[in-house]
């Protein structure tokens, strides 16, 4: 359940064979999934989220510490967390409570209250948890130019390289460019080449080599899991009416 054993996971990896990092949203399907040899966990938000009976983003803190605790007690992997924009805690509080709940790496992303935040303010709190968490956590800076939107006199592609740049210098450990098209990718890998990438799988999207193929280094699902699992379920209880 290291930090080190997280941060190995992402390194060295050939083109084709990204990380696969599944998002259980509690510690039974946690179990479920490290019991399938998955070598470690990203726990997504919004899957937590729904477990919980809340709309994404609107989960207490408390709550979603908690629920992150529960899955890290259940299992022997490394865990990720996804935390949001991080319910406006300082750096070092923050890093306190995801090490308490036995987190090693977390999201942070750069959206707060709809708007995404100025890129020099998300990269100097990135430098602030660095700096609390030194070592302990592994960091995955969110990019979120193609989720929350960009003006539409922003490029959307130049922006998403400005902000990687800058978080990449903050010390993140990956970028995570939500919802990216595929194509931007390649420039992401070019740009910095050695830092991983995080790319999000979707249903109708490309599989998790392809998108290594890409440039990615890590996949994640969001809540797609927990989803698709509600999905089974209702299937299963329309059966039984």
């Amino acid at each position: 359940m290291t930090v080190s054993g997280l941060r190995a996971l992402h390194h060295g990896r050939a083109p084709g064979d990204p990380l696969v990092l599944p998002g259980p949203w509690d510690a039974a399907s946690a179990r479920v999934l490290a019991e399938a040899g998955f070598p470690a966990l990203a726990v997504p938000s919004a899957g937590v989220a729904a477990s919980l009976g809340y709309e994404d983003g609107a989960t207490p803190a408390d709550e979603m510490f908690a629920a992150v605790a529960r899955i890290a007690r259940a299992v022997s992997v490394p865990v990720s967390a996804d935390i949001e924009a991080g319910y406006g805690l300082a750096a070092g509080e923050l890093v306190e409570r995801l090490l308490d709940a036995g987190a090693v790496g977390c999201n942070l992303e750069d959206t707060v209250d709809g708007v995404l935040v100025d890129a020099g303010r998300q990269a100097d709190r990135l430098a602030a948890v660095r700096a609390a968490a030194g070592d302990a956590l592994f960091v995955n800076a969110r990019i979120d130019t193609y989720v929350t939107g960009v003006p539409d006199s922003v490029d959307p592609v130049a922006e998403t390289l400005r902000r990687a740049r800058l978080y990449a210098a903050a010390g993140a450990d990956c970028l995570y460019p939500i919802a990216a098209p595929v194509e931007v990718f390649g420039p992401l890998a070019g740009a910095l080449p050695g830092l991983p990438l995080n790319a999000l799988a979707v249903p109708d999207g490309p599989g998790p080599g392809r998108l290594g193929e890409l440039g990615a280094t890590r996949i994640t699902f969001g809540p797609g899991l927990q989803r698709r699992a509600m999905a089974a379920l209702r299937g299963i209880a329309d059966d039984l009416r």
